[in-house]
C-alpha cells in the first residue's frame, strides 16, 4: 500500500475537531480540485503491518484514513487490522470511489466534489459510490454557491465548510455566505480548518 505520511495531531474539522488522531494519509486521488491544498501523491510502499505499528506507536486509538482519496487504496485486510489493534476508523472521502467488498469503518466523513471546477477549469460531475454517510461535509468555494444541491444526499449529519482561497477579502465573503446559508438552512452547521487556525498538522 502506497502511503503519503503517517502523522499524530488533532482532527480539525467536522464532528471529531479537536479530538487526537493518528492520521494516515494514502497517495494519489481520482480527481485534481483547484482548490486542493495536500500534497498527497508521493509516498512509500508500506504493508499492513507497518502501518498498523507506526499507528500504535501514537496513545491515541482514533485513525483517520485519508488522502488524496483513500478508497482507492484501503482494503479489508487494513480495516481489520486496525479494529483488531483497537482503533474507531474514520475516512475522509470524496465519495465517487465505492469502499471495496469487506472494508469496515465506523464514520465515513464524505466530502464531496460533485460538479467541482478542476485544475484545468471544466466543472465534472461525479457520481456517489457510497452506501452510506455519516457526515456531509461539502466546501463552500465560493460566496455565490448554492449548497441546496446537496441536501437531496442522505447523510446522518450536515456540514459546510467555508474554503480557504488564499486571498482574505474573497475568503471573507465565503464565510460571511457560509454563515447565511447555516442561520437559514439550520440542518446544517459549520465546519472549520481548526488546524490552519492553530498552525498545527
Amino acid at each position: 500500500m502506497k502511503v503519503n505520511e503517517i502523522f499524530y495531531s488533532l482532527q480539525g474539522e467536522g464532528r471529531f475537531t479537536g479530538v487526537p488522531a493518528v492520521f494516515v494519509r494514502l497517495s494519489g486521488c481520482n480527481m485534481h480540485c483547484w482548490f486542493c491544498d495536500t500534497s498527497h501523491e508521493d509516498g512509500v510502499q508500506m504493508s499492513v503491518e507497518e502501518i498498523v505499528s507506526q499507528a500504535l506507536s501514537f496513545p491515541s486509538r482514533h485513525v483517520v484514513i485519508t488522502g488524496g482519496e483513500p478508497a482507492l487504496q484501503l482494503d479489508k485486510e487494513l480495516s481489520d487490522a486496525l479494529h483488531k489493534a483497537g482503533f474507531f476508523i474514520q475516512i475522509e472521502t470524496n465519495g465517487t470511489v465505492p469502499l471495496r467488498e469487506g472494508v469496515s469503518v465506523d464514520w465515513i466523513t464524505c466530502s464531496p466534489k460533485v460538479g467541482v471546477r478542476e485544475l484545468d477549469g471544466v466543472v465534472r460531475e461525479r457520481a456517489l459510490r457510497l452506501g452510506r454517510i455519516d457526515e456531509l461535509k461539502v466546501v463552500m468555494d465560493s460566496e455565490d454557491m448554492d449548497p441546496s444541491r446537496f441536501e437531496t444526499i442522505k447523510a446522518s449529519e450536515y456540514r459546510l465548510q467555508p474554503c480557504a482561497t488564499g486571498d482574505p477579502a474573497k475568503d471573507k465573503r465565503i464565510l460571511k455566505a457560509t454563515i447565511e446559508y447555516i442561520q437559514a438552512h439550520p440542518q446544517w452547521s459549520l465546519s472549520l480548518q481548526t488546524h490552519k487556525m492553530l498552525d498545527i498538522r
